[in-house]
Formats: C-alpha cells, sequence, structure tokens
C-alpha cells in the first residue's frame, strides 16, 4: 500500500485520490513495467481484489481459462507499441467467477512525449453481453419462424429500417433478403399508392402510421409499384407495434398478402351489378346495403337467417346491427368502421359476433365496398355476411387435434411443453417453487391384453378426471402418451423443504385416488401408479433435464415396490449415469460375443448330475462380473434380450454338441431359460429349430424354460408355438412354479415336460408351514398331470431330504454346486 501512496503523492494532486474513488468503474494504473500502481475501489467492487492485494503485480491474476488469447495478444501489442487499446474480454473475479469486461488501455506520456505510465478503464458488461446473447437467440427464432410463412412479413426498427424479412416479401417486394435490409419505406426501388392509385403520403405508409400512433393498422389495400414492372401488385396490410417496457417502439410488424386477385375481382363486380346478384344468389353469403345518408339498412334474407329469423321484419335500421353486436365486438368494430370512412378507402373487411334469437353467438366475416360522393365523403356502404361458424369449429379442431389429448381431452405432450417452459420463465422472476410429477400407471399392459383396449382407454379417461380432481385449478394436468401423466404444480411455498411437503401430498392424494376401485363397463378393476416428483425454483433446469428428473423418481418408484412416489435426487442421476453406461456396453458385449455361459448342475436322488442349466454372465473389463438380475432388466427394457436370447441359446446348443462327442456327457441335457418377449416372436420356433440345426444340436437333449408371466395371455399362440418345438423333440419346463399366473385349467392345456419348483418356497420349506404345503401341493399336481418336478435353491441336506421324502427326484442348488465354468463343470465328470 505504501508503493500506492508514494506513486500518488508523485502525481502532485491532492484531487487525485477523491476523483479515482469517485469513479464507478474499475481504473487501474501501471508504470512500463506494466506492474500496478494503484488500482480504485470500482475496481475493488468489479473484481473483488483488495488495491493492497494487486499493488506490484501484473495484471494476468484477471485472466482464466475461458480468456481469449487472441484478445491477450491484441493488449500486449498495444502496450508495446504505447498505443490504445479497447476491447471487450473475459476476465475472472477473486472468487473464481467470470465477467465481461469492456477495457481500455492508455498510455500515459510526459511533456516530452515519453511514455511514462498506462491508465486503464475496467467496466463490468456482464449483462449486456447476456441481454445481447437472448437477443441474438430471439432473433434467430423469430426468423426461422417467418421463413416460411406464405403471407410477406417485414420487420421495422424505430427508425422504420428494414431488419428481417421473408421469402414472401421478398417475392412481393422483388428484391432479395439482403437487399431488403435496412432500407427504409421510402425508396427508389418501389413507390406505394392507394386502392384508387394515387401515390400514397409518406405519412399514410402502414409502418408510418404504427411509429406515429403506436397503434395496429388492419386491413389496408396497398399498390406495390416495383421499381421497372409495369404492374401493380394490390396487397392487404397489417401493421403492429412492438411495445419496450418503457413504452417505446422497438419494431414494427407489417404482414400482407397478395390480394391483386381480389382487387381485379372486385373491380369486375363494380362493373357488373347484374353479375354480382347472379353470384350472391348462389352462394351462402348475406348481402346488406346501408344508406349513410338517410340510416336506411337493408339486410337481405339470407342476413336474417344467419341469426335465427324465418321471416323479414318490416323495419329496418342500423341499430339494428348494433343492438345484436357482441359487446365485446361492439366497440372494437365501430372504432374500426370509423376508420374506414375517414381514411378513404372503398372496401374493408371484418370480423364480429352478432346475437342469434337462441342467444348463442354467429362469428360472422363482414366484406363491403364504400361508396362515395365527389368529395369523398362515404354515402354509402354496400357488403356481403359471411358465417364463419364451420370454419371457427375446423379452427378449434384443429387446435384441440394439435394441442389436447383426443382420448382424455386433456393437454398433450406439446402443449404442456409450452405451459412447463412458461412456468420455469416464471419461476426466475418469483422465489415460489414448482414440482413436476411423472406418473405411471401400474402394469396397465396386462389390463390391455387381458380385458381389451376399450377397457384400457376407459381407465385411461377415468383416470385423467380423477387427476384433475386432485389438483388446484392452478396447477396443469397432461397426458404425455400411453399410460403415462404429467401434472405441473406452481406456486408452492418458497421454502424448499415446505414445497417439498406440499408436493407430497398432492402425490399422496393422488395415490391414494387412483387406487380406488374403476368401473370398467362392468367390470370391477384396481389400478395403482407411481409417481416421480421433481422440484423446480430459481435454480431452475432445462425442461429436458426436469423431465428427465422426474422420470428418474418414478422409475425409482417402480422400482421401489410400485404404488408410491419418490423424489428425485442426485443419485438417481449416478444410477442412470452407470444404466447408460451398462446399456451401450451390452449391446456391444452382445456383438461380439463377449458373454459367457455358466452351468448349475441339476442332480438326480442319488446326487448323480442329469443335467444342466446354462446362465450367462458378463465379465465386465471396468466393473467386474456384473449380475444377470443387473443387466438383463436392461436387455429386456431395450430390446435387446432379443438377440441376447438367440446369443445364449446358440452358445448352449454349441455346447451340446461338444458334450455329444464325450460318453460322460453325450446324454447330458441344458436347460436355457427364455424371456416371455422372446416366446411371443412370430417366428421364435424357427429361430430356435435353425439355431440347432446349425449348430447340429440333439433337441431331446435342450430344455427351454419358460416364466409363468408368459402365460397371462394369448395361450392359444403360445401352445401352438410349443408344440411346433415339442414336435422337433425339444422339451419344455415352467420355470419358477406357483408365482405366477399359473392355473390347474392351464397346466393341463400346456405341452410340458417339467415343473420347478420357486427357490422362495424353499428356503423356508422346514419352518414355514405355508410354503411346506405348497412344495407338497406342487409334486402332488406334477405327478398327477405325469409331469417331472425339480426343485431350485436346494442349500441344506434337511431340505433334500424333505423334499425326497414328499417324491421329489430331481434338485439343483447351492447344496450340489454352484454357477461352473464349463470347465469347472466338466470336472464333475472327472472326479
Amino acid at each position: 500500500m505504501n508503493q500506492q501512496n508514494d506513486f500518488l503523492d508523485a502525481m502532485d494532486t491532492r484531487q487525485l485520490r477523491h476523483v479515482l474513488g469517485s469513479i464507478a468503474q474499475g481504473v487501474l494504473m501501471a508504470g512500463l513495467d506494466r506492474r500496478l500502481l494503484c488500482a480504485n475501489a470500482g475496481f475493488e467492487k468489479i473484481s473483488g481484489y483488495k488495491a493492497c492485494e494487486v499493488i506490484g503485480r501484473g495484471c494476468g491474476f484477471l485472466q482464466g481459462p475461458a480468456t481469449d488469447p487472441a484478445s491477450i495478444a491484441r493488449l500486449r501489442e498495444g502496450m508495446d507499441a504505447h498505443q490504445q487499446v479497447s476491447l471487450e474480454i473475459l476476465n475472472y473475479r477473486k472468487n473464481g467467477e467470470p465477467f465481461w469486461n469492456q477495457l481500455t488501455i492508455s498510455p500515459v506520456f510526459d511533456d516530452q512525449g515519453q511514455a511514462t505510465h498506462f491508465i486503464a478503464l475496467i467496466m463490468d458488461v456482464t449483462e449486456r453481453k447476456k441481454v445481447e446473447a437472448n437477443a441474438q437467440a430471439g432473433d434467430e427464432l423469430l426468423r426461422k419462424l417467418i421463413e416460411n410463412i406464405p403471407a410477406g412479413v417485414v420487420i421495422h426498427g424505430p427508425q422504420s429500417e428494414i431488419q428481417m424479412a421473408n421469402n414472401a416479401a421478398s417475392q412481393m417486394l422483388g428484391l432479395s433478403i439482403d437487399q431488403l435490409m435496412g432500407r427504409v419505406a421510402i425508396d427508389p426501388d418501389w413507390r406505394f399508392t392507394d386502392q384508387d392509385g394515387n401515390t400514397m403520403p409518406v405519412d399514410n405508409f402502414p409502418v408510418n402510421q404504427v411509429l406515429r400512433s403506436k397503434e395496429q393498422v388492419h386491413g389496408m389495400i396497398v399498390g406495390v409499384h416495383k421499381h421497372g414492372i409495369e404492374n401493380t401488385t394490390w396487397a392487404l396490410c397489417n401493421a403492429f407495434p412492438v411495445i419496450s417496457s418503457t413504452g417505446a417502439i422497438e419494431r414494427v410488424v407489417v404482414t400482407f398478402v397478395d390480394v391483386s386477385d381480389l382487387k381485379s375481382a372486385e373491380a369486375a363486380l363494380r362493373r357488373s351489378e347484374e353479375r354480382l346478384n347472379l353470384i350472391l344468389k348462389g352462394s351462402r353469403d348475406a348481402p346488406w346495403d346501408w344508406d349513410l345518408t338517410t340510416d336506411e339498412l337493408y339486410l337481405s334474407p339470407r342476413w336474417w337467417q344467419m341469426v335465427g329469423y324465418e321471416d323479414v321484419p318490416s323495419q329496418q335500421h342500423a341499430s339494428i346491427w348494433r343492438d345484436i353486436i357482441h359487446p365485446d365486438d361492439s366497440a372494437r368494430f365501430t372504432k374500426d368502421l370509423i376508420g374506414y370512412l375517414k381514411t378513404g378507402v372503398d372496401s374493408f373487411e371484418d370480423e364480429f359476433r352478432i346475437r342469434h334469437m337462441d342467444g348463442h353467438y354467429v362469428p360472422i366475416l363482414s366484406r363491403a365496398f364504400i361508396l362515395r360522393d365527389p368529395t369523398g365523403w362515404a354515402i354509402r356502404i354496400s357488403g356481403t355476411n359471411s358465417d364463419l361458424t364451420e370454419r371457427k369449429q375446423s379452427e378449434e379442431r384443429i387446435n384441440r387435434l394439435a394441442f389436447y389429448d383426443a382420448l382424455t381431452g386433456l393437454p398433450n405432450r406439446r402443449l404442456f411443453m409450452v405451459q412447463l417452459q412458461k412456468a420455469l420463465q416464471q419461476s426466475t422472476r418469483s422465489p415460489e417453487h414448482g414440482a413436476l410429477l411423472f406418473i405411471d400407471l401400474d402394469n396397465f399392459k396386462s389390463l390391455n391384453d387381458t380385458l381389451g383396449h376399450d377397457k384400457g382407454d376407459d381407465l385411461l379417461q377415468q383416470v385423467a378426471k380423477r387427476l384433475q380432481s386432485c389438483v388446484r385449478d392452478t396447477d396443469t394436468v397432461a397426458r404425455l402418451g400411453g399410460d403415462e401423466f404429467l401434472v405441473m404444480l406452481e406456486g408452492l411455498n418458497d421454502n424448499k423443504d415446505n414445497a417439498a411437503h406440499e408436493a407430497e401430498h398432492i402425490g399422496k392424494k393422488i395415490l391414494t385416488n387412483l387406487n380406488l376401485p374403476y368401473d370398467l363397463a362392468g367390470h370391477h378393476f384396481r389400478s395403482t401408479c407411481s409417481i416421480g416428483i421433481a422440484l423446480f425454483s430459481q435454480q431452475l433446469p432445462t425442461m429436458e433435464e426436469l423431465l428427465k428428473q422426474a422420470d428418474l423418481a418414478m422409475y425409482q418408484a417402480k422400482t421401489s415396490g410400485r404404488n408410491t412416489l419418490r423424489f428425485f435426487d442426485s443419485g438417481m442421476q449416478i444410477a442412470l449415469d452407470h444404466r447408460v453406461e451398462i446399456e451401450s456396453q451390452l449391446r456391444d458385449a452382445i456383438l461380439l460375443k463377449q458373454l459367457t455361459l455358466y452351468y448349475q448342475p441339476q442332480v438326480d436322488n442319488e446326487a448323480r448330475v442329469i443335467g444342466t442349466e446354462a446362465l450367462v454372465r458378463w465379465l465386465h473389463p471396468n466393473h467386474g462380473l456384473i449380475s444377470p438380475a443387473e443387466f438383463i432388466p436392461i436387455a429386456e427394457s431395450t430390446g435387446m434380450i432379443l438377440p441376447l436370447g438367440r446369443l445364449v441359446l446358440r452358445m448352449a446348443c454349441e455346447q451340446l454338441v461338444k458334450w455329444a462327442a464325450h460318453p460322460a456327457t453325450t446324454e447330458l441335457s441344458v436347460a436355457v431359460n427364455v424371456s416371455a418377449r422372446q416366446f411371443r416372436e412370430a417366428d421364435f420356433a424357427d429361430q430356435v429349430m435353425l439355431i440347432v440345426h446349425e449348430t447340429g444340436a440333439n433337441p431331446k437333449l435342450l430344455k427351454l424354460e419358460l416364466t409363468e408371466s408368459l402365460l397371462a395371455d394369448n395361450l392359444d399362440q403360445i401352445i401352438q408355438t410349443m408344440t411346433a418345438l415339442r414336435s422337433q423333440g425339444i422339451r419344455f419346463a415352467l420355470d419358477d412354479f406357483g408365482t405366477g399366473y399359473s392355473s390347474l385349467s392351464y397346466l393341463k392345456r400346456l405341452p410340458l415336460d417339467q415343473l420347478k419348483i420357486d427357490q422362495t418356497f424353499i428356503s423356508d420349506v422346514l419352518d414355514g408351514a405355508n410354503n411346506a404345503t405348497i412344495a407338497k401341493v406342487v409334486i402332488s399336481l406334477a405327478e398327477t398331470l405325469g409331469l417331472d418336478v425339480i426343485a431350485e435353491g436346494v442349500e441344506t441336506e434337511s431340505q433334500r431330504q424333505f423334499l425326497l421324502d414328499n417324491g421329489c427326484r430331481h434338485f439343483q442348488g447351492y447344496l450340489f454346486s454352484r454357477p461352473l465354468t464349463v470347465d469347472a463343470f466338466e470336472e464333475l465328470f472327472k472326479r
């Protein structure tokens, strides 16, 4: 700090300290060696550094990893040449936060013109840079939006200069988009006329009218005369201002469509009143005529039919029209009409609603021509009214199809994403929290498969109504698709814990309501759901991240037993990343055949190995041995279970062929697990037999193990596939028997060879009366049906003896052997 004081004293000015301290911007002074001699309070506020921390240092401490090397080089070159340098550069505060610095470095010269010092002016322009970036992004979005609009669109700046235009505008004005940029309405390449062909005063140009009045210009007919082109292009123009928060006009948007054909048609119609009458008689439009000098009004019979009258009233005055126009349209239409009459236009069109006799309002498009006397005073208006009901209904239907779910009437994904984006933007300006609830119905597919899609649709409609009844009017419920719904809660507490409590309360209310019984056309049905909740606030994620978070939380609720809710936390993201990694590498492992089979022996009552179950294993290069319980569900959910299943079947058949060459294993059978998704493939039987034939395996030694979940639907097709394979010698076992969908009627129809008692019944068969009874029943049932029975998960001699005493003769489990590599398995036959 003494170095700074010495420097300031040496400047020989008592006011220097005060001046530097009063400057809001940062000021630095440095010697020719570029080491700092002083820094003002403005610099301390901007950078976070105290003056005493930087005196004597070079300015490199403000630079960081994202500082532009080219900008640094420019600074050095300017200082080396003792020249002023001004640029914008990304610097870093003491706390590591980056900021945009509008930096100007100037040399200080003595009386002899020798440089003695450098002075630097620092301005924090971070906020301006953010605004500029947002504005550029907004302009790019606007440019893309107007690019393919068929109407001409020109966007002017506050001085009427053209800032943006689309292709349609380029074609109508006869200049390329690049040529249009920067031009103003007064331009030698074109001139404008009113609909009578008179040169239009500059003040009457649509853009200038808006700039002058800040009011919209609607329905103005303008003749565009392009330089060197004889024909006039007639355009119907609309213009409106874009007002900033300060009330100033930022832009004027002018849209126009080519109505040259309409203009020609209007001239033709005026030349032939008879032709007009003939056309009107054959049209659905309703002619009318209003004499402004007498206020006499003629409304055609068709006009009265539009509003529900069968007979035309004898008295017709302009007040009739004013009485039945919609209150919300009356003032605006009156203002428009006065404007049409005053501006000297010969024609106009306007939309409004008029009251029908039954009380509802009919949307009307009114087109009219104005007859004027030689002085330009309007004396008569004649026109037609068109009933827009069908068009409005079509627009409404199109809108509902585009933004609403046809089945439930809820907002669809497209509309919900728009509303979610608005909510996220609003949350940046409010301390209140919001929440996104991702709701997935549990076991919905089973309902569709068992009761049919009509019942499934009925359930979805009832679920939608219940969801709406569970939330507030300010909340949003949408159907994402299938059996997935979204609920957006806004205006929650500004305390995160309290907001989470509010969201949880609504989530539990949804769980309770969706768990109540449903009446599906006489079928009483219960359904549950799983809910994932992600909160959002001022520190908001993107829409995609928020949806992913809620989806992850919902998935966690599913894996936690369903019919529950879970909040998103960072651990879920870690699990997702791990899952994505496993999914990607599993795909490679299948393609490169990096998976292997382990074999667990199946023994008879004398502990002789009579067969084996092939169990797939994956030795991951980074994660080691990955449990099938981890990668099989991923394969199921992604569809990789199909190539994985074919690979396992092929490896098992190839091993069968190898064992057939040795006397000790020539009669050894191999059991292979088949997923329900794999078995349901239409050509599954053909796939199996192709692998058997290509490998040369004996089909009689191949046993396919099916799970009970396969039996939930389409039993006839299952039986057909099993019968086709069994006719080729392949045998079938029903795995995990007793845990799923089986019934005696199913078992009697299925061409099975073996029942497999699930290990959940074996584990406490000696301690649990129920499990002991189930095991006995399965053994007895198998004997009755003439089926073999095998118990899996046998771990103790007591369990084996119990099963043996009750008639079970085949066993599998750790009592005999864990799953073994093929080499270790073959060692069993060398003992």
